[in-house]
């Protein structure tokens, strides 16, 4: 009698234990009911980035998001290369600087690019400086936060520039 009642609290107790073991428990709040999960964050998209930094720089506004069908460079979603693009203006920029360029072109305002990693952000910045260091014509200041590229148009000074990188460097 013995032996039985031993045997069948060790086995409840080994059931128990490997129960506990095989099962996902449930978080739950403290009313006892399930917890909700927790939110994945989004990757961050060009779209996102802009209106991070336009809430930090006032004369940017968005004048176009890039998709595979309207990219100029051909670049959108090839492997190493930006996932997302949107352009924009800046309004300290004078028209008559820009007048013979098209909507979406750095000159007008920037870019910003977003890339899968930010070894990817970087090799593109690191390019894009030295196709332009020996045309001026194509100079712009590029910052570059994370997975974040931000081109910004040479007719901007120095100092106005500098609104868009310190508004980067806020971007999380």
């Amino acid at each position: 009698m013995k032996r039985t009642a031993l045997t069948t609290a060790t086995a409840a107790v080994l059931l128990a234990a490997l129960t506990a073991c095989s099962s996902k428990t449930a978080a739950t709040d403290a009313a006892g009911k399930p917890a909700a999960p927790a939110a994945q964050a989004k990757p961050l998209t060009a779209s996102g980035a802009f209106t991070k930094l336009s809430a930090r720089v006032a004369p940017a506004k968005l004048s176009g998001t890039v998709t595979a069908a309207n990219d100029p460079d051909h670049l959108l979603g090839r492997p190493g290369q930006y996932t997302s693009k949107v352009t924009f203006s800046d309004s300290r920029i004078k028209a008559a600087d820009v007048e013979y360029t098209h909507k979406g072109d750095v000159e007008r305002g920037g870019e910003v690019e977003v890339f899968g990693s930010p070894t990817d952000a970087e090799a593109r910045a690191k390019y894009i400086r030295a196709v332009t260091k020996s045309m001026p014509a194509l100079a712009e200041y590029d910052y570059v936060h994370g997975t974040v590229l931000v081109r910004v148009s040479h007719y901007l000074t120095p100092q106005q520039a500098a609104v868009y990188k310190a508004g980067l460097n806020g971007l999380s």
